[in-house]
């Protein structure tokens, strides 16, 4: 087996990096660099994402006719990693959440009217995008089958009715991505639309208060009342819907896993920077061993999720939908996030706590990780299944 990058991937990795740690990193240990809900100030973004196109860096995973970079989904691990070692990296070269899995969802079963309406003005960074999924309970959730937003033909026409929250970026996205039932065929009974903000029959309810730093637009409560859409704006065909969540959300969950790494190996070096300096008893932190187990187990556990991660990127590279090994690396990486950052936080002691490093907004990032596009416990139950249906087949090596 050969782990090795190619030639070219390797090149785009070394430029991501060097760009993060030339003209992101800065930014992102400056207090005045973040907005008033944790993410990079949009004047600033905007300068770090020119400096981004000028050096040809955006969009990696949109076709370069699309003015992207066209890197395969192995490419996008390999950089998508380097470019989250700072909290800013994705954002500055379009390749953050939730645009980054709109993107590559409309890129693949968009029509060409629809990818030249919705799709490009969000490559080319002029809109931001959302997907409207989730649903108050007793609504949809981790199984979209529950769904009770609805969505009625009228003619040539849809009407939406419902409720939806925890949707990200809601409140400044222009473009929208709903899903909505449209008929009670348990597996063909959702379809999914595109609408834009300035659409009458819709609001924004609130923008939901969240433990950690948001994503520019928060975490909305949304109510659909009337809101008609145009059936050229449906997405695929009526009853798709659940296609749809299947296409979009399986790249877009590994997605979430190279960012991850990136922020995970973050803190470990601040806090190997750290165990290297302070003197505690006469001897370096970073020379006791009960500190160094910490540290090794932390590192291998980044190591354990990496090789999950490219290897789900190498089998979707490869046409296979890698449901088995998305899940086990959605688990793997969101676990690994937190258990990074918090020991990072605990070897810090004090100074983790505080603001003076990006440790503890990673750590409030952190806990996210395992419940966002499936909660561990759903993604255990999808691997479970797999095993049970195939047992000693489960392990193989094609």
């Amino acid at each position: 087996m050969d782990f090795a990058l190619s030639p070219e991937i390797e090149d785009y990795r070394r430029r991501y990096r060097d760009f993060v740690r030339a003209e992101v990193l800065p930014l992102d240990t400056d207090p005045a660099s973040f907005d008033d809900h944790g993410n990079i100030r949009t004047d600033r973004l905007a300068v770090l994402r020119a400096r981004a196109r000028a050096a040809g860096l955006w969009a990696p995973q949109m076709p370069k006719a699309r003015g992207g970079q066209g890197l395969p989904v192995v490419g996008m691990a390999a950089c998508y990693e380097e470019l989250n070692y700072s909290l800013f990296g994705p954002v500055s070269v379009m390749c953050a959440a939730p645009d980054d899995g709109n993107m590559m969802l409309l890129e693949k079963v968009g029509t060409a009217e629809q990818k030249a309406r919705w799709l490009q003005p969000i490559v080319d960074g002029e809109v931001r995008s959302s997907f409207a999924m989730t649903e108050p309970h007793p609504g949809s959730g981790s199984d979209p089958a529950m769904m009770l937003t609805t969505a009625t033909r009228q003619g040539d026409r849809w009407i939406l009715r419902g409720r939806k929250w925890f949707i990200t970026g809601a409140e400044d996205a222009a473009h929208f991505v709903v899903v909505a039932k449209t008929s009670d065929d348990p597996r063909k009974g959702l379809t999914a639309f595109l609408h834009h903000r300035d659409d009458p029959g819709w609001r924004i309810v609130r923008r939901i208060p969240i433990l950690g730093p948001e994503e520019h637009g928060g975490h909305c409560e949304i109510s659909y009342d009337g809101l008609e859409i145009p059936d050229a704006n449906r997405l695929m065909a009526v009853g798709d819907g659940l296609k749809v969540t299947q296409i979009r959300l399986g790249t877009a969950r590994l997605t979430h896993c190279m960012r991850w790494l990136g922020l995970a190996k973050r803190c470990l070096d601040v806090a190997a920077d750290y165990t290297g300096v302070r003197v505690s008893g006469g001897r370096h932190l970073s020379e006791r061993e009960s500190v160094q187990m910490k540290l090794g187990h932390c590192a291998m556990q980044v190591e354990i999720g990496r090789l999950l991660t490219m290897r789900a990127a190498a089998k979707l590279d490869q046409g296979d939908f890698a449901r088995q090994e998305i899940s086990m690396a959605k688990v793997q990486v969101a676990d690994t996030l937190h258990l990074c950052a918090d020991t990072a936080l605990q070897l810090l002691g004090a100074r983790g706590y505080s603001t003076d490093t990006p440790v503890e907004w990673i750590y409030r990032y952190a806990r996210q990780a395992r419940l966002v596009d499936g909660a561990t416990e759903v993604h255990q139950q999808v691997l479970a299944r797999f095993f049970l249906a195939s047992r000693g087949d489960f392990w193989k090596w094609g």
